[in-house]
């Protein structure tokens, strides 16, 4: 075994030491925090995508236009969901 060859396992045996203490002094959250967070992401997605077609659909019926209305602001909704849901993402993982 080469110098290098030593390096890295010298590196990667530090690198497992640090994610073992890292792991132990910052738990896995509990199966209720997890589903929790699940049903908020949920939501964060339907209720604006909802919105959209219920708007859609109610401006569709008002001007009589068929999915006029309600095919692109299904899409709007679902892209302000998804959207929302990415920076609620980003916004957990940074306060860890």
């Amino acid at each position: 075994m080469d110098r290098a060859d030593g390096d890295r396992v010298a590196r990667a045996a530090r690198e497992a030491l640090q994610r073992e203490r890292q792991a132990s002094e910052e738990p896995e959250p509990s199966l209720g925090n997890r589903l929790g967070q699940i049903g908020i992401l949920g939501w964060t997605i339907v209720v604006p995508t909802l919105l959209g077609l219920a708007l859609g659909h109610w401006l569709d019926r008002q001007f009589g236009t068929g999915v006029f209305f309600s095919a692109p602001l299904l899409m709007v909704g679902s892209g302000v969901g998804l959207w929302s849901a990415w920076k609620w993402m980003h916004r957990q993982t940074r306060r860890k």
